[in-house]
């Protein structure tokens, strides 16, 4: 074997660092390693021939960010920044949002409730949560379960429903997010081509840009109408 094609110690092909990280996300592929190689998230070494070698750091640098992408719905440049801060003890949230990244969660099966332990939960009556479930603002899935998203909803309409604030009140929130989603559908689809795995990974990173900068624009119109009208 020569100098070129011998293996730099210590380090795994692209290969072998799939197989390890589809143990706990099961939708990684070769495509989205490497693409996130492009947007600067990891930085493998090279062989000679060109060939990519990961190192153990490289390995934990993906499962980071990987496990922002999912448990958090983070956008590449916010995760990219938290991970440029760690040691700073900089706190990860989205920039002008007000938000923390848990409202930026997906449901992902970790959440299974009925609707009896969901209003529970919550502090909510079975009725309001049929009423939120028939304004299209929480879903029962097929299975007759809610999620960890209708348990976040839930939880904020609890809140809203201490200053008066109905289920009838919240229409308008389920009619701008049909709206917003559809928007950002719209705008992502010159980023997909069929067929193309890496090309669905730069749209989904679209999407979610596009949404955390959807979530500031609101708070910002909000804000400045508040403060237009003297009312903070």
């Amino acid at each position: 074997m020569s100098e070129a094609q011998r293996p730099i110690t210590g380090t795994l092909s692209i290969g072998e660092v799939l197989a390890l990280l589809k143990r706990d996300f099961p939708d990684v592929s070769i495509s989205k390693i490497r693409f996130l190689e492009t947007e600067g998230l990891v930085t493998p070494e090279r062989t000679a021939s060109g060939y990519r070698r990961f190192s153990e750091r490289d390995i934990e640098q993906l499962r980071s960010v990987l496990t922002l992408q999912r448990d958090q719905y983070l956008p590449l440049k916010v995760i990219r920044e938290h991970l440029d801060s760690e040691g700073e003890d900089a706190p990860l949230a989205i920039a002008g949002s007000g938000l923390r990244p848990e409202d930026f969660r997906s449901g992902a099966g970790r959440v299974r409730l009925t609707r009896l332990e969901l209003a529970e939960q919550v502090g909510l009556t079975d009725a309001v949560i049929a009423q939120l479930e028939s304004a299209g603002l929480v879903v029962c899935t097929a299975g007759g379960h809610y999620d960890e998203d209708a348990l976040a909803i839930a939880a904020v309409v609890a809140r809203l429903s201490e200053f008066g604030v109905e289920p009838r009140h919240l229409r308008g929130f389920r009619v701008t997010a049909d709206r917003d989603s559809g928007l950002l559908d719209q705008i992502a689809t010159p980023f997909t081509r069929p067929r193309d795995q890496e090309a669905r990974s730069r749209a989904q990173e679209t999407i979610r840009e596009l949404a955390a900068l959807f979530v500031q624009l609101h708070a910002a119109l909000l804000r400045a109408e508040l403060v237009r009208g003297g009312k903070v």
